[in-house]
């Protein structure tokens, strides 16, 4: 979950790096045309979730959002004008204004993850109560090739900028840290699924063993909707 095959090499030495992957979703191919003509306001929230050395250049580089209007609100806003009013429905798509208008936070919620690897049964992980599993929360072998694919609900409100953030160690060591931003959506009956990019595990004697994780999904107002710290390994085959 967010490594490259070179972070860990046979001399034991590790690499830090960051990589940004930009996720295009359904409504920004909707919206693209309208570019300039309007957008959905949002405003930055008290919320806060602990910073590692990582997320605290994103702090320095947080731009101050507008303030935050209901689904109803904003469809209220600029009525009169057609395009920007025709590009609001698009986004929403089937929302029930009715059900959700007013209410101003949006929810997230994150129903399922599961790590894809060709030729394997989907390992299936089960999202823990209090975001803390007990042991090792899976096996990967070395050297192969997998994908984090996840499903979740939005409700209430859009939800602007969702991103997946993850930080990697081994023996109180950072060995990798990642940042996928998924996108903006709108709440809707049916769930979403997202699957990250292809990644590989490291390889070789110093690659193997027990590593720590923390891994986030937050948004634009770094809202934290699930973090989850965990331990995982890597072994010489599938266990």
């Amino acid at each position: 979950m967010g490594f490259d095959d070179d972070k860990v090499n046979e001399e034991g030495a590790t690499k830090v790096s960051e990589t940004h992957h930009v996720g295009k979703t359904a409504t920004d191919e909707e919206s693209g045309d309208e570019e300039g003509k309007g957008t959905l306001s949002r405003y930055k929230s008290e919320s806060s979730i602990a910073a590692t050395e990582d997320e605290d250049d994103d702090e320095d580089r947080k731009i101050e959002l507008g303030p935050q209007c209901t689904l109803k609100e904003q469809l209220e806003k600029d009525k009169d004008d057609e395009s920007l009013r025709r590009w609001k429905e698009q986004l929403l798509g089937s929302v029930d204004i009715n059900a959700v208008g007013e209410t101003l936070e949006p929810e997230v919620k994150i129903l399922s993850l599961a790590i894809k690897s060709a030729g394997r049964d989907d390992i299936f992980l089960p999202i823990p109560e209090g975001g803390n599993p007990k042991g090792s929360w899976f096996t990967l072998k070395e050297g192969s090739r997998y994908r984090l694919m996840f499903t979740f609900q939005v409700n209430n409100n859009i939800v602007s900028g969702l991103k997946y953030t993850h930080n990697v160690w081994k023996t109180g060591i950072k060995v990798d840290s990642s940042k996928e931003m998924i996108g903006t959506f709108s709440p809707q009956a049916e769930p979403y699924t997202h699957e990250m990019p292809e990644e590989v595990t490291p390889s070789g004697m110093f690659a193997r063993g027990t590593y720590s994780a923390r891994s986030k999904f937050v948004d634009d107002d770094n809202k934290c909707y699930l973090e989850i710290n965990y331990t995982f390994d890597i072994r010489k085959d599938w266990q």
